[in-house]
């Protein structure tokens, strides 16, 4: 204590010049030093020039508990004690170095001379008291302030009554920001580090601070007086006391060693006589026997007169480092390279054992001009190479053969300050293996074009069979085999791909049979190895029950090459050859590498196969199985898929019967290939048949249909045409999206395309459609296709049409239009012969037309009056009479009443009755109310209600449809 009682005395003197020289002194120290090296440095600066007894660095601290927001990082001059009950401070305490945080600014508090049990500012910082300090008379702190706020605090323990002055808070500012600032610079100093660093470990007994890993201290040499007075890290590295030092710079220079005396003292003269600072490295012979390397910086502090006063500075144990590069000497003297090294005035200073192998003894090396060297000027241009690499300052290799004893060695120069290295390496070795590694590269270079043909062929392959063709064409010529099978496993049986060389017998048997039926597949899939067996002997040595299998093939020598993919089985290729074969390390070498590629390709295959016979399921799924037989037209479609390696398409037909004998016919297509295509034309086909369900016209089935394609997104669109026709008035009214119009091929043999408003596609049109009605002869074909069948890359879709109608026009003039489904094979046939020129899809929907004669039609009109029904029942009574349907007379008589009452009670009129004989007794009322019946389910006390369920009882079928005057309410009754 005594001794901070004296520093404090003297750090008095030329404050303002003392503060500032301290700052110069924490400026210079480097830029590489730890955080908790940062915050003692400037932690005993501000000690030191305060007066004070000793000081602390919190850093704010992590943790769930918002109480604790600091910690203690280092301590100075405190007792253990007091040390540990400032571990740990809360946010909201009313003291120094909360406050500081707090409020962001500096904060001195009075010392506890009031109440020994509160800290300074009056609450317990701690979880104990802590012990009364009476030679304090305060705490002063400074925060830490980082990019997001304070980083923590400074603070230190006054001794000097009252309020620090001025200055002294003007240079503990000062040093606050500097800490800070190096702080910032040296790490993102967090919650997270802070939790990291090691927690000061206070010394022993004594009062004073405990000695860390930096071990650095501080010195103040009174050059006018001759004191010296050292901190305690500083004389602890000088292994002295306070009591035993006696505060002489004779005292302190007689601890340097003598070796190393003249060069500290001269240092010591030149900043002292440069007014500057400087900086030196010795060794201290300490009181017990022992040695330490210390670094020393000082400062020279000026008086008011401008003659040098003081000199201020650190010092800090350097043991470890020269430690360390001893042992970087051991380890650079006993490497396997040669190593020297050479000064600025190029005399060698260093040489290890290999380097001496080449150069001569370190003895008579060292201090020796390196161009002296005898071996070294026998080398060719080595000193301009050397001297060029020092001059340029970059590093620079080259070759050499050594004189001495004709190696070889590569030679780095790598320039270092004030010096040269040299590192010798021997490759000599390497040079002989020259020829066997070009060798080796010319035989890789030789397998590489195997596999990069082979490579290319299966990246072309599309099918597993493909596959196949592949590695017969690619790898049984090079190799002289003659035969090929390639095995898949599917659950736990084996399935021949495809094969070259083996008899159909011989497949049959493989083909289909478990795993362990193949004992020497089972071991190649079982332990990922190939099995090569040279001959027949040593197959049957290893497997004696395949006997009777391969006597039934010619091959005499067999490759198994296990195909792996993605660490799974896939199978096998079997490669074989017809006399006995015995195949080298190479050749199994390449093989087997082959077996890797085979693998990929053939597992992309069957992914592609499964895929593809997915989506031709699901596109055959989505479409008609079969066509109905209607009375108004005979039907046949084809769908014909895109060439060869494309995926499925969006083309589609249907024919959907409506009421009163009319059908609708559908086609098609959503641009594109893919399962999203295919699924999307399902879902437009599912729509198409609700639709038609609510008996809505063709334009307004476009325009629904549009807002479905449109809510797909913008990558969705396609061409549509529905047309409805009615074999009771022989018109076909239709509409279009996009696609192509029909052809229209009449009983005397023309063809002719109706002129149609070219709609825009679905997903792009703007409603309302044009909607055309065309008068359809009896006996006329309505031909409907999509674009693929008559557009190719080598034909537009005019010239396709065209060679639709001479098509037909030819098939109609020799009379081969009766049977439609061999028409849907003549055009498909005609139009895309062997689909080499298709690379799309195509649907093609032939329909036949019949008309429902006029006797078969029968019509009324009715009175809006209760009367209607009377004289609709007596209608039907007469004209079921002329049909010779008496049998279904109280029926429909039943069913017209209740339709005409319905419309009597809640429709309008003007009211017709309508009868059709077809395959079915149609009873059609027609009104010209839009309201639609519903069934309701009536309860027991209900008058009325069950009109609709005795019409659905009745009836065969029965709905309603809207026509242009109104609605039409129908029903179907089977003909007995």
């Amino acid at each position: 204590m005594a001794a901070h009682s004296q520093w404090s005395r003297e750090r008095n003197l030329s404050t303002g010049r003392s503060a500032a020289g301290r700052l110069r002194i924490l400026e210079s120290l480097e830029n590489d030093l730890a955080e908790t090296d940062v915050l003692l440095a400037a932690l005993q600066h501000a000690v030191a020039d305060l007066g004070g007894l000793g000081g602390m660095v919190h850093l704010r601290g992590p943790g769930p508990d918002a109480r604790i927001g600091l910690r203690l990082i280092v301590s100075s001059g405190v007792p253990r004690a007091f040390a540990q009950a400032w571990l740990e401070v809360r946010g909201d305490q009313a003291v120094a170095p909360a406050l500081a945080v707090r409020e962001n600014a500096f904060v001195w508090l009075p010392g506890p001379e009031s109440d020994p049990r509160h800290g300074f500012g009056g609450e317990t910082p701690g979880p104990k008291a802590p012990p009364s300090l009476p030679e304090v008379t305060g705490m002063a702190a400074v925060p830490l302030l980082g990019p997001n706020g304070p980083l923590g605090t400074l603070t230190v323990l006054t001794m000097a009554p009252g309020r620090p002055n001025p200055g002294h808070r003007a240079f503990l500012e000062a040093v606050g920001e500097w800490t800070a600032r190096r702080l910032r610079r040296s790490a993102a100093i967090t919650a997270e580090t802070a939790a990291t660093w090691v927690q000061p470990q206070p010394t022993g007994p004594s009062p004073q601070q405990a000695l860390n890993a930096v071990r650095m201290g501080t010195y103040d040499w009174d050059i006018r007086t001759g004191q010296v007075s050292f901190s305690d890290t500083t004389l602890d590295l000088f292994g002295i006391t306070p009591e035993s030092f006696d505060s002489r710079i004779e005292s302190w220079t007689a601890l340097v060693h003598p070796d190393d005396l003249p060069r500290v003292v001269a240092e010591s003269d030149r900043i002292v006589r440069t007014r500057g600072a400087g900086e030196s490295e010795y060794r201290v012979c300490r009181p017990d026997g022992t040695q330490r390397w210390v670094q020393s910086r000082g400062q020279v502090v000026v008086g008011e007169d401008g003659e040098p006063r003081h000199v201020i500075g650190t010092v800090w144990d350097t043991t470890e480092t020269h430690a360390a590069m001893e042992s970087v000497g051991r380890a650079l003297r006993h490497m396997s390279d040669g190593f020297l090294a050479v000064g600025g005035d190029w005399r060698i200073i260093f040489v290890n054992v290999e380097a001496e192998r080449l150069i001569g003894s370190s003895l008579e090396l060292v201090g020796r001009p390196l161009w002296d060297v005898p071996a070294v000027r026998e080398v060719p241009g080595l000193e301009a190479r050397c001297r060029r690499a020092a001059t340029d300052g970059t590093p620079a290799s080259l070759d050499i053969r050594w004189p001495q004893n004709d190696r070889w060695y590569h030679l780095r120069l790598v320039p270092v300050p004030n010096g040269l290295t040299f590192y010798f390496t021997d490759f000599t070795d390497k040079r002989q293996r020259a020829a066997e590694l070009a060798a080796a590269q010319h035989a890789a270079a030789e397998r590489a074009a195997r596999i990069g043909e082979l490579t290319l062929a299966l990246a072309q392959a599309v099918t597993s069979q493909d596959v196949v063709t592949a590695v017969a064409e690619r790898v049984l010529p090079p190799f002289g085999a003659t035969g090929l099978i390639v095995l898949t496993l599917e659950i736990d049986r084996m399935h021949v791909v495809g094969s070259v060389g083996y008899p159909p017998e011989f497949l049959e048997k493989v083909h289909g049979t478990p795993l362990h039926g193949l004992p020497p597949v089972a071991d190649a899939l079982r332990t990922g190895t190939p099995r090569f067996s040279s001959s027949r002997e040593e197959l049957f040595t290893w497997y004696p029950l395949l006997t009777d299998l391969v006597d039934t093939v010619p091959q005499e020598a067999w490759a198994l090459l296990p195909l792996i993919a993605s660490g799974q089985p896939v199978g096998v290729c079997v490669i074989s050859f017809d006399q006995p074969r015995s195949l080298g390390e190479e050749e199994r070498t390449l093989l087997t590498a082959l077996s890797g590629l085979v693998a990929q390709a053939l597992e992309r295959a069957r992914l592609y196969d499964a895929e593809h016979t997915r989506a031709r399921a699901l596109q055959q799924g989505l479409l008609p199985r079969e066509l109905p037989t209607l009375p108004a037209v005979d039907a046949a479609a084809r769908y014909l898929a895109a060439g060869q390696g494309l995926d499925v398409g969006g083309d589609w037909y249907d024919v959907i019967p409506l009421s009163g004998d009319r059908v609708a016919l559908v086609i098609g297509d959503v641009m594109g290939h893919g399962l999203s295509e295919a699924a999307t034309m399902g879902r437009l086909r599912t729509a198409v048949r609700t639709l038609s369900d609510l008996e809505l016209p063709p334009d307004e089935i476009l325009g629904r249909l549009n807002d479905i394609v449109s809510d797909l997104g913008d990558d969705f669109y396609a061409t549509f045409l529905y047309a409805v026709y009615d074999p009771t008035s022989r018109i076909c009214s239709l509409a279009l999206a996009g696609h192509p119009p029909p052809a229209v091929v009449r009983p005397d043999g023309t063809v002719s395309f109706p002129a149609l408003t070219p709609n825009p596609p679905l997903g792009t049109a703007d409603p309302p459609f044009d909607t055309a009605d065309l008068e359809i002869p009896e006996g006329s074909l309505l031909v409907l296709y999509t674009d693929g069948l008559i557009e190719s890359k080598i034909r537009d879709i005019d010239r396709g049409m065209e060679h639709l109608a001479q098509t037909l026009t030819s098939v109609q003039r020799v009379g081969g239009t009766g049977d439609l489904d061999r028409l849907c094979d003549t055009l498909s046939r005609t139009l895309l012969p062997a689909q080499q020129q298709s690379s799309d899809d195509a649907a093609l929907l032939i329909a036949r037309t019949h008309w429902l004669t006029p006797d078969n039609v029968a019509s009324w009109s009715l009175p809006d009056a209760p009367q209607a029904a009377g004289q609709a029942r007596e209608h039907i009574r007469e004209q079921l009479a002329t049909w010779h349907l008496d049998e279904l007379v109280m029926t429909t008589e039943l069913l017209a009443s209740e339709l005409v009452s319905n419309v009597i009670r809640h429709a309008k009129g003007p009211m017709k009755l309508r009868l059709l004989r077809s395959r079915t007794l149609i009873c059609e009322v027609s009104d010209g109310s839009l309201t639609t019946p519903h069934i309701r389910r009536a309860s027991d006390t209900d008058e009325g209600g069950r009109g609709l369920q005795l019409v659905a009882a009745l009836s065969q079928r029965w709905g309603t449809r809207f026509t242009p005057d109104g609605k039409c309410i129908w029903t179907e009754q089977a003909l007995t």
